[in-house]
């Protein structure tokens, strides 16, 4: 099956042409983050309308680069949900649009089930395994037990690991986004001593809290004689970081222990952070979990990564209609309320 793509949940527009869910025949991806730069942060306005000046050039190149022609798509795969409801609207308003006039199916995907599921373009990973969704909007927990088939675990009461990122940089003056520029400064292990709260890692649930590491950040700050130097800049985020990867990497291990599972797959922007990476490595093998992680690209928002689910459920005989709207926020477990 040859699916076209879409994705417009934030401030990314991605456009993919996939083969059977797992044959990447082009991936594309317009950034925004120069846009948002200035002002710290996603501005939906401006991020619906930089949506709609690209989408429609970038289906055409995705195409072109693909070697496909519009006639061969078989159906329209687009984020729903969950993410910026104007942002989202138009993806679903052209994958709409583009199916009618082809006369293809049409499948609305929910976004995180794209991350989750972002591994199998590239690598098979058996279910059931345990998945954490970590993003600028989301720092989830799931059990999975197949496409469509997913049991919350844990999630954030508060801010999201990225939200948390990008907000410490500002704090710092590293600009936006936040997560990388924290990450390089980390990369040195030097945390001066800092030693930053780890909120809820000896609860009993599987639950997250990053508002507090925020909190704490900030009256570190404001403690300091002057304004931090570049120094004490790197020892901030090496202590911050630390402490936000020890709180994900212990509570996803205990919470796959209690499932019984022994397969992890980390996904979403944060998944990109190295310091993640090199800790779910080094705890792996002395609890015998295997821990994957998709390709970089395929970590960030793309629209690949709605293919795997997008094929199977169409393959399965299920579609979206034609009145399939946008939805800020939309649980994984309800997955199915989506079709028709």
């Amino acid at each position: 099956m040859l699916l076209l793509a879409l994705e417009s949940s934030c401030d990314e527009t991605a456009v993919a042409v996939v083969r059977d869910g797992r044959q990447i025949l082009s991936n594309l991806i317009a950034s925004q983050v120069d846009l948002h730069a200035i002002y710290g942060g996603v501005v939906p306005e401006l991020a619906s309308r930089r949506h709609l000046e690209v989408i429609n050039p970038l289906v055409e190149e995705a195409l072109n680069k693909a070697g496909v022609q519009q006639e061969d798509l078989e159906g329209v795969v687009v984020t729903r949900g969950p993410g910026l409801v104007g942002a989202l609207l138009v993806g679903v308003s052209f994958a709409k649009a583009y199916a009618y006039a082809l006369n293809i199916s049409l499948i609305g995907v929910h976004h995180i089930e794209g991350h989750i599921q972002a591994i199998q373009l590239e690598e098979k990973v058996d279910y059931p395994f345990l998945a954490v969704a970590v993003s600028g909007g989301h720092t989830h927990l799931y059990r999975v037990d197949g496409i469509g088939r997913y049991q919350l675990l844990g999630r954030t009461v508060d801010d999201a690991a990225g939200e948390a990122f990008d907000k410490v940089a500002k704090m710092l003056g590293l600009g936006y986004p936040g997560g990388p520029a924290i990450d390089k400064l980390a990369a040195t292990g030097n945390d001066g001593g800092i030693v930053f709260p780890r909120p809820m890692l000896k609860k009993d649930n599987f639950n997250f809290s990053f508002s507090g590491m925020k909190t704490a950040v900030l009256n570190y700050i404001q403690r300091l004689e002057s304004p931090p130097d570049t120094m004490i800049i790197g020892q901030i985020s090496t202590a911050f970081q630390t402490a936000v990867i020890d709180v994900i990497t212990q509570k996803t291990l205990r919470a796959a222990e209690s499932e019984g599972l022994n397969r992890i797959v980390v996904a979403g922007g944060v998944a990109c952070n190295s310091g993640l990476r090199n800790k779910f490595a080094e705890l792996a093998l002395p609890n015998k979990i295997d821990v994957f992680f998709p390709s970089p690209i395929l970590c960030a928002d793309n629209a690949a990564m709605l293919t795997v689910a997008g094929d199977y459920y169409l393959s399965q005989g299920l579609s979206s209609s034609l009145d399939l709207n946008a939805v800020s926020n939309w649980p994984l477990e309800q997955v199915f309320n989506n079709f028709k």
